[in-house]
């Protein structure tokens, strides 16, 4: 046996070894490794304030603890006004339930030639297995619904940890990632920093800027037509229709439509056709407006990292795809050599000259049934060919 095979196979035992140990421990730390990703964003996004206001004197840790603490006040505020309108409209539900009931049983009646009657549906939905089954499912789901709420606040305590200490200590955390490079990758480095602050932030602020104009629309909207509750629909449709890319307008309409729907089932038509219209108004004028100079990215592009975003990482995926993509494609912009594009007018989508003569040419044999072509249209065929010709060149 060779000397060196033993030392082969205990290398080659040892490497497969440290593998399956990095692939289980990759596995085990999934959830944090994604908390550390949305954490770092998160800290991207507020990095322009923060340094905005250190650049005034003050400490970035206080800075920082500024702006969490505006975005938390904000976030509650938000939760607590949304929650109370929930609140609200299930308490109105419960209480016309019974009329609800009692309306769908006359139909049936009417309809069907039944008599039923609400007491009887009640005893047999009562003393019903199904109900007993579902309430002793229900039982045991409660447990896991507070199992996920506090897992839920854990996360969120430990993004927020996260996200504070690499938005108060950005200066330090570059200067040591920086410290094991070479000074020509520092630069590279410092510059990929820069862009992809430069962009999360970019995407943060203008998709609040639009959220505040969709919601001063849909305020309107809603005011006028007496739905209740108008103020606090519209910060959900701001926030859901510009935070969830692509179909977040349309998730976020259709809360709206459901409370106008209780006021009037013309409303809801009415909420349904605005906010198709204000879709097409702000893909078309004002997000192009807003993002040309922050988050360049094309429609389809944005649609197609938002779908891989999801495929990989769920939620978390959506969200940071489209400013992933925009750092990434303002990174390599500089390294992608660019030349002025011809004048041909085939790359604004225009035939050549002579195409239709060769179109007409031939339809002629087609439509000749075999017959030969005339000279004098061959002769005509050919000088067109030629006139194109000299034409590309």
């Amino acid at each position: 046996m060779p000397r060196w095979l033993p030392r082969a196979m205990v290398l080659a035992l040892t490497l497969i070894a440290c593998f399956q140990l990095g692939s289980w421990a990759f596995h085990q730390l999934t959830g944090l490794l994604i908390n550390i990703l949305i954490a770092f964003f998160l800290a991207l996004a507020i990095e322009p304030a923060v340094s905005w206001m250190a650049a005034y004197g003050m400490r970035r840790g206080l800075a920082t603890a500024l702006v969490f603490f505006a975005v938390m006040i904000v976030g509650a505020g938000f939760v607590t006004l949304l929650g109370s309108m929930l609140a609200g409209q299930i308490i109105d539900i419960v209480e016309d339930f019974p009329k609800y009931v009692d309306s769908v049983i006359s139909w049936i009646n009417t309809t069907f030639h039944t008599e039923l009657s609400r007491v009887d549906i009640q005893d047999s939905l009562l003393r019903s297995d199904w109900l007993r089954r579902y309430v002793q499912n229900s039982a045991g789901g409660v447990l896991d619904v507070s199992a996920q709420v506090v897992g839920g606040l854990f996360q969120l305590l430990t993004i927020t940890l996260f996200s504070f200490y690499f938005a108060a200590d950005g200066p330090r955390l570059r200067r040591a990632l920086c410290s094991v490079l070479p000074p020509a990758r520092q630069a590279e480095v410092l510059r990929a920093w820069e862009i992809a602050v430069n962009k999360t932030g970019g995407y943060i602020y203008s998709r609040g800027l639009m959220a505040l104009i969709s919601g001063i629309a849909h305020y309107i909207l809603l005011e006028t037509l007496g739905v209740d509750y108008a103020p606090v629909l519209a910060v959900w449709v701001g926030l859901v229709s510009q935070f969830i890319p692509t179909i977040g307008t349309y998730l976020a309409g259709a809360l709206p439509m459901l409370i106008a729907f209780t006021v009037d089932p013309w409303y809801a038509l009415w909420v349904m056709v605005f906010v198709v219209i204000y879709q097409q108004f702000e893909n078309y004028v004002l997000q192009p407006k807003l993002t040309a100079r922050t988050v360049d990215v094309h429609p389809a592009v944005a649609f197609g990292s938002v779908i891989a975003g999801t495929a990989l990482l769920g939620a978390v995926g959506a969200l940071v795809a489209i400013p992933a993509v925009a750092t990434l494609q303002a990174f390599l912009g500089a390294y992608v050599k660019r030349y002025d594009v011809t004048d041909d007018p085939r790359v604004q989508g225009h035939r050549r000259r002579g195409s239709g003569a060769l179109l007409a040419r031939l339809r002629g044999v087609l439509s000749g049934s075999g017959r030969a072509q005339p000279a004098v249209e061959r002769e005509a065929a050919e000088e067109a060919d030629g006139e194109a010709v000299r034409d590309s060149s």
